[in-house]
């Protein structure tokens, strides 16, 4: 496994665990959430979060936002990220009343949640390996630590089945989660101590038949923007 944060600082480790405990906790205490057996990530899922109706309005949002999509740091797209998406309103009722529902079930502030983002995957689109925290090393890292800091928990929700292909894989740990709709996977961006961590490198694998859609919702260590 390639790694990219040994040497790096970490100014937000503290919060990132104290993060972890809360969110670990609670989703602890809920007996709906399932937590993936593995030992080196934390990845917790949970059925039918979200109807076939709300499903059906957020792809709506999602279509409306939907641009090719970018990887932080870098202005190009394509190989890497081909799929499409962009921020879906997130003064529609719907997006809010979904925001609320996962605030109340990982226990974090509203306030440490980016706008959610939306993602459309064609037959043959992906989004290959990559982290969702920042490297504190980038460019791109002064403007986030000011913004947020860190990103801590991650949560998706997939809001169709896909027929073949479309899996969110974990490759270093074995994990491979195939699309349901209404289902809601989450994952802890950091260690327990802390740290971020290298195994929750993951990637959306090309959809094959069908057309994927999810949206995701990124927290922070402190209150984003």
């Amino acid at each position: 496994m390639v790694t990219r944060y040994p040497g790096a600082p970490n100014p937000d480790r503290a919060a990132l665990k104290r993060t972890g405990e809360m969110v670990r906790a609670r989703l602890a205490a809920d007996p709906q959430v399932h937590r993936v057996p593995v030992d080196k990530a934390e990845i917790w899922a949970l059925s039918d979060f979200v109807n076939a109706e709300e499903c059906e309005r957020l792809i709506e949002l999602v279509d409306a936002g939907a641009e090719p999509s970018k990887v932080l740091g870098n202005d190009e797209y394509g190989a890497w990220r081909s799929s499409y998406s962009g921020n879906v309103d997130r003064y529609d009722p719907l997006v809010q009343m979904i925001e609320r529902r996962i605030d109340d079930l990982i226990g974090l502030p509203n306030a440490w949640g980016e706008t959610i983002q939306g993602q459309r995957y064609a037959p043959g689109q992906e989004f290959k390996d990559h982290m969702d925290w920042f490297w504190t090393k980038a460019p791109y890292w002064p403007k986030e630590a000011r913004e947020g800091g860190q990103r801590s928990i991650t949560a998706m929700i997939y809001l169709c089945d896909v027929a073949r292909g479309g899996e969110t894989e974990f490759p270093n740990i074995g994990v491979s989660i195939p699309p349901q709709a209404g289902a809601l996977i989450i994952w802890n961006n950091a260690e327990s101590d802390g740290t971020p961590n290298d195994f929750t490198l993951h990637a959306g694998r090309p959809v094959v038949e069908g057309v994927k859609y999810v949206i995701t919702k990124w927290y922070r260590t402190r209150d984003w923007g």
